[in-house]
């Protein structure tokens, strides 16, 4: 293989492939990047069993090859070469002599035979949306996903479409967070359920752009992601997933305004002296046009305010764990969030307007 690239493509290149790869891996050649060079293009795989990730870069292709390298290592050198342009040229030894500026590296590889084959992959069902949509639902979701190994469906995103309707949840037992989104593009035989892995949300997440659409093949355990010129492959978590719905109060008897950002703020200060807390509870209290905060530890107290549309109704207490209460609200992306409640002991919600919910139990006041 002898190839010439742009650093700085190959640069972002392998910042997509190599994130996957930890700093243990159960077989050599895993730490690796597979290197595919033919008609004058650079394809770059990398592999960790349970996801693969593939990315195609334009390339100068004088002798088409393959090889691999240790990624993590190839990564670091490119990232401090000061030339424009990469050039590569590997020995049937797979040792692969690197050259960029005036830095001169040869790096030892491994053969391409043992890194693992791309899986046989058929896809049942497809569906797109966009990428800027895709990326918002993830990040208002995926911190409530549940990292308990004894309920592995918990440990995954729910991904439901219904009749057009694409319905994306998680919970980890404690809080429930779910958006909805109307699919634009929303084909015969796109309904049904299927549970990606936190771990390839994460990776599309940090792929997603503004601009252009992503599509999700689903297979019957598979499920394969389409970024531009990146491909994510993935296994789906299998069982299924617990009827969510049943969460979810049916009627509230209160509506109640709140701004986001004033919401945050208050809550974290008089989260402060609960930092060695064991079990941390903020109490937050509905009373005329205020919404008061308090908090107690054995190192003192707390209390702020933040005013609100709540007049000529009963006073209301709730407690809350103040890192469960504020997730929701630092990925809501909205200024001002409706916040619904029933009584101290019932289930509350937080709704965005815009297709987001979130459910969280009142802890007991104390």
């Amino acid at each position: 293989m002898k190839v010439n690239i742009k650093k700085e493509t190959l640069f972002k290149a392998l910042q997509k492939v190599s994130n996957i790869i930890g700093s243990r891996t159960t077989l050599p050649v895993l730490a690796n990047v597979l290197l595919e060079a033919e008609e004058n293009k650079l394809t770059l795989t990398t592999t960790d069993l349970e996801l693969r990730i593939t990315t195609s870069i334009e390339a100068v292709v004088e002798t088409a090859g393959v090889t691999t390298l240790p990624a993590k290592r190839l990564l670091g050198l490119v990232s401090k070469f000061k030339g424009d342009t990469v050039y590569m040229e590997s020995n049937e030894m797979h040792h692969t002599q690197i050259t960029c500026g005036t830095a001169n590296f040869m790096i030892l590889g491994l053969t391409p035979e043992d890194f693992p084959v791309a899986p046989d992959f058929a896809a049942e069902r497809t569906i797109q949306l966009k990428q800027s949509d895709f990326s918002r639902i993830l990040d208002r979701i995926s911190y409530a996903v549940s990292s308990d190994d004894s309920r592995k469906v918990l440990q995954g995103i729910l991904l439901s479409v219904k009749e057009g309707n694409l319905t994306a949840v998680a919970t980890d037992g404690k809080r429930l967070a779910l958006v909805e989104k109307m699919l634009e593009n929303a084909g015969e035989g796109s309904d049904g359920d299927v549970i990606i892995t936190i771990k390839v949300a994460n990776e599309i997440k940090r792929m997603l752009d503004k601009e252009g659409d992503v599509t999700m093949e689903i297979g019957e355990k598979q499920v394969l992601f389409k970024v531009n010129d990146t491909v994510i492959y993935s296994k789906l978590i299998d069982g299924n997933y617990p009827n969510y719905r049943q969460v979810i109060p049916a009627s509230f008897s209160k509506k109640i305004s709140v701004p986001g950002a004033e919401f945050v703020d208050a809550l974290e200060i008089v989260s402060i002296p609960l930092c060695d807390t064991a079990t941390p509870f903020v109490k937050i209290t509905f009373a005329d046009n205020k919404l008061l905060f308090e908090a107690n530890s054995n190192i003192g107290e707390g209390r702020e305010f933040i005013n609100i549309d709540y007049a000529d109704q009963e006073e209301v207490s709730l407690s809350f764990n103040p890192q469960l209460l504020s997730d929701p609200f630092k990925h809501i992306g909205v200024d001002n969030v409706i916040v619904k409640i029933n009584d101290a002991f019932s289930p509350i919600a937080l709704e965005s307007g815009d297709g987001f919910l979130y459910v969280i139990m009142p802890m007991r006041n104390k």
